[in-house]
């Protein structure tokens, strides 16, 4: 919740509707091109993290990308 903390109120201002469905962790490599999504928010709770692959994959298609519940 941290980042969504820090962030929310200025993109409310905009008009902009938020809402955090749950937290993680991301652990990028920019000289091996992975990038790796785990863990959870202790204020939100885990995050689809199949959902952030996802997305991750669609902009970083050279990158090899994974996901996983370990961790915090």
């Amino acid at each position: 919740g941290d980042i969504f903390d820090k962030v929310v109120d200025q993109l409310e201002k905009k008009g902009m509707k938020c809402d955090c469905k749950g937290g993680g962790r991301i652990q990028h490599n920019s000289q091996d091109k992975t990038i790796n999504v785990y863990g959870y928010s202790v204020g939100f709770g885990r995050a689809k993290h199949e959902i952030t692959t996802e997305k991750l994959k669609a902009k970083y298609p050279d990158y090899s990308i994974s996901w996983s519940n370990e961790g915090y």
